[in-house]
């Protein structure tokens, strides 16, 4: 029973005991009037920082004119989006949603109508790999394929068959008569940041390519420049037919987004799928502005040069703690710091440093900087997290002179 004093929300968040009043690029200030460095940015959502003066403006400005119309009528702002994103991509076609989840999901659709607009509906099956997230909906829970998410929702939705990351004999033995597609991260953020050899990825083209299947990047995490460029498959050198995008695209406005190719897409016709508020006037407003910032020129060589910066500096962290650290990985600025020390416990000690990350699968601690970061906040991190790293090496000597 909940009490007066306890939340009405819902309890499926472990929330540390931490809110904040404002926040102004890297940083943010807690209702306890603390400065914190943000390296979690919303978990890769808050790419341009928060409060970007560019997105500030272009959200006050299409509050005052309209914030919702329906999707039964044209949307101009959103046609400038699709034709923005499909320029940059491989993608002719877009559909917008609110969520990495609706993304995602819409990418599963788009493959199973695919096949059945083709007369093959029994090709319905998709390959995914172990260590993978892909969501909370039902559907994105069963590609994701964790036991920790699925317990208690009934029978997995069936489609889904998982293998082990970055082994392409497991790939082409769980291909069959009903396998429609193939769903990869490029690079897995929830599992641990774990990313497969770019001929992996180049195998999976040519298997997809002879066995007349789909293939569908998830890059929720990964797009919208968190590796690097703006989006990761161009990284890796391999194009996909069906690509989700999420978190950055709306530098934290809700929106998400479905890219394909005109034949992937063919199956997709009115009715086929929808959405009340995906491709909302504000969310468009939003990532119009983000896409604004991130087409500069140069945007992207300057996240380049701050990613090398910062894993330099943190291997040198790794090298003088390895009670604490073992390993620097990832691309860009998605980068995981593999921990000694159970990952809550760094998490922990960094927070109270004031430096905010996430964890993630395999042991592994998620920095996650704004894309706009530079080095003086990089150098401050570092130091905050050497600080962290002293107070957990001394805590356990502590622990083992004491057995």
């Amino acid at each position: 029973m909940i009490t007066a004093a306890a939340s009405h929300l819902l309890p499926v968040f472990a929330r540390a005991d931490l809110s904040f009043e404002s926040g102004e690029g890297a940083w943010l200030v807690g209702s306890d009037g603390e400065r914190y460095l943000d390296f979690t940015s919303g978990v890769a959502v808050n790419a341009l920082g928060h409060c970007h003066p560019h997105l500030v403006a272009a959200l006050q400005a299409q509050a005052a004119k309209l914030w919702h119309v329906s999707n039964l009528f044209k949307s101009p702002d959103g046609e400038r989006l699709a034709a923005r994103l499909c320029g940059q991509s491989f993608a002719d076609f877009v559909f917008f949603a609110n969520s990495g989840a609706e993304a995602v999901e819409c990418a599963i659709k788009v493959v199973r109508r695919y096949h059945a607009s083709r007369g093959h509906a029994e090709r319905y099956r998709m390959v995914t790999f172990e260590g993978a997230f892909h969501g909370r909906t039902l559907a994105t829970l069963a590609a994701t394929g964790s036991a920790k998410y699925l317990e208690g929702y009934g029978p997995p939705v069936d489609g889904f068959d998982q293998v082990p990351l970055d082994n392409i004999d497991a790939v082409k033995k769980a291909i069959g008569p009903a396998t429609a597609g193939i769903l990869i991260e490029p690079l897995q953020g929830e599992g641990g940041v774990r990313e497969p050899s770019h001929a992996f990825f180049r195998a999976l083209r040519q298997i997809c390519d002879e066995h007349g299947l789909l293939l569908v990047f998830d890059e929720v995490q990964t797009g919208m420049g968190r590796t690097g460029e703006l989006f990761a498959y161009k990284r890796i050198g391999v194009t996909p037919d069906v690509m989700s995008l999420a978190k950055a695209l709306g530098g934290g406005f809700p929106i998400g987004a479905c890219l394909a190719t005109a034949e992937a897409a063919s199956g997709m016709t009115p009715g086929s799928h929808g959405s009340t508020f995906g491709g909302n006037p504000l969310a468009v407003a939003a990532a119009n502005a983000v896409l604004d910032v991130m087409l500069e020129p140069g945007f992207f060589e300057r996240t380049r040069k701050m990613s090398l910066l910062l894993k330099q500096k943190l291997a040198s962290v790794v090298d003088r703690h390895p009670d604490v650290l073992s390993e620097v990985r990832g691309e860009g600025l998605l980068i995981g710091l593999k921990a000694v020390v159970p990952s809550g416990d760094l998490v922990g000690a960094l927070r109270e440093e004031k430096l905010l990350t996430v964890g993630a699968g395999d042991n592994v601690v998620r920095l996650l900087p704004p894309l706009i970061v530079g080095e003086t906040e990089i150098d401050e991190s570092v130091r905050r997290l050497e600080r962290a790293c002293d107070r957990l090496s001394g805590a356990r000597a502590k622990k083992e002179a004491a057995q």
